[in-house]
């Protein structure tokens, strides 16, 4: 019997070690700028609700407090304009890596069953996929695909790697055709916060939807936009046909946030003030990291919205990563993402202003 971990590629992140080294070696320290992971302090506010809730003895269930679901449907109806919101339209999830890996498994996806992403798209879309046995393939207008055993399509909007952002009026004619074909669509939201030069719109405001969620979930994390990534927090929204059988499967399973974190997650989604202030530091860093790319000899694509420059010198990206490496900045390789992105990298905005202004310096320096 083949091992689950046959299904899957080769880790990617192990081909970057190498190149870490390099950046590593510079006499001034590294500068790593390959993965999106939050570098600033979590929020008071949240802090003090985890520690709060520490005293937690008992199991946490798999749909969350009341509190946390009412903090939820909040959200959702003051932030991304979604109507008529209830609790039977929300799920708690233990960070959203855990639930694009699974989806495909607990719908019930496999051999024979399609599972369509982006073409250029975080990696874990295919690995979910593959440990489903499903079949995947790409795309670059999802309403071109043959829809005939189409299962599950996800969106990506803010896009990682890209961050492009799809319009209200994509997304509305996207849902309309996936709807038309019994598709069943995902859209991965969680970087909806982070609009720089575009503002994005959620599947689940009524422009886009009709007033109607069904067929469509959407997928939210505080990773990025209150810097959870360490607390595993993050939910779905959306039919509660779809969410109903995902809460059951996923009870069988133990998947259930914990109830600390369920605690921080409802002080987080109640305040507004520590978002934008995250907002502004990213903002600061990425305006001083775009203009010293592109005096560096970069080109920025797309790039609109999340906490990524998109760039390349129309080169190997693996040239880039090592040219790079060379001044002790770290970066992701564009292929990661697909193999249109073999001449990209993508360049974080997760580090301290201080590492910010030594990429800078360095891409200066030539």
């Amino acid at each position: 019997m083949s091992a689950v971990s046959d299904r899957l590629p080769t880790f990617p992140w192990d081909k970057l070690e190498p190149y870490k080294k390099t950046a590593a070696s510079h006499p001034d320290g590294i500068v790593d700028l390959s993965v999106g992971t939050p570098v600033d302090p979590v929020p008071d506010l949240i802090q003090k609700a985890l520690i709060d809730a520490a005293d937690s003895p008992g199991y946490p269930t798999v749909w969350g407090t009341p509190a946390l679901r009412d903090a939820i449907t909040g959200w959702l109806e003051r932030r991304l304009g979604a109507r008529e919101v209830t609790h039977r339209h929300v799920l708690p999830i233990v960070g959203s890596k855990e639930l694009v890996a699974w989806l495909p498994t607990q719908l019930g996806l496999g051999p024979g069953d399609r599972v369509a992403y982006p073409r250029l798209a975080y990696p874990t879309y295919e690995v979910g996929a593959r440990l489903a046995r499903a079949d995947f393939e790409v795309y670059d207008d999802p309403t071109a695909l043959d829809p005939e055993g189409l299962k599950l399509l996800w969106l990506n909007s803010p896009s990682n790697p890209t961050g492009k952002v799809l319009s209200q009026q994509e997304l509305t004619r996207i849902v309309a055709w996936a709807r038309e074909h019994g598709v069943l669509l995902f859209s991965d939201e969680c970087y909806l916060e982070l609009g720089w030069e575009a503002d994005p719109v959620s599947v689940l405001h009524p422009d886009v939807n009709g007033g109607s969620y069904d067929g469509i979930v959407a997928v939210h994390s505080l990773s990025k936009r209150s810097n959870l990534a360490g607390y595993r927090a993050a939910f779905l929204a959306g039919d509660p046909a779809v969410l109903a059988p995902l809460l059951e499967i996923r009870k069988h399973g133990g998947m259930m946030t914990s109830a600390p974190t369920q605690a921080a997650v409802v002080a987080a989604l109640g305040d507004d003030t520590h978002v934008h202030e995250q907002r502004a530091r990213y903002a600061a860093r990425r305006a001083l990291l775009r203009e010293a790319l592109v005096a560096h000899g970069f080109r920025i694509e797309h790039s609109e919205a999340s906490l990524y420059l998109w760039a390349t010198r129309e080169e190997s990206c693996w040239t880039t990563v090592a040219h790079l490496a060379d001044r002790g900045i770290l970066v992701a390789p564009g292929d990661f993402y697909g193999e249109a992105g073999a001449t990209f990298v993508r360049v974080a905005l997760t580090a301290t202003d201080e590492r910010i202004a030594a990429a800078v310096s360095r891409l200066a320096a030539g």
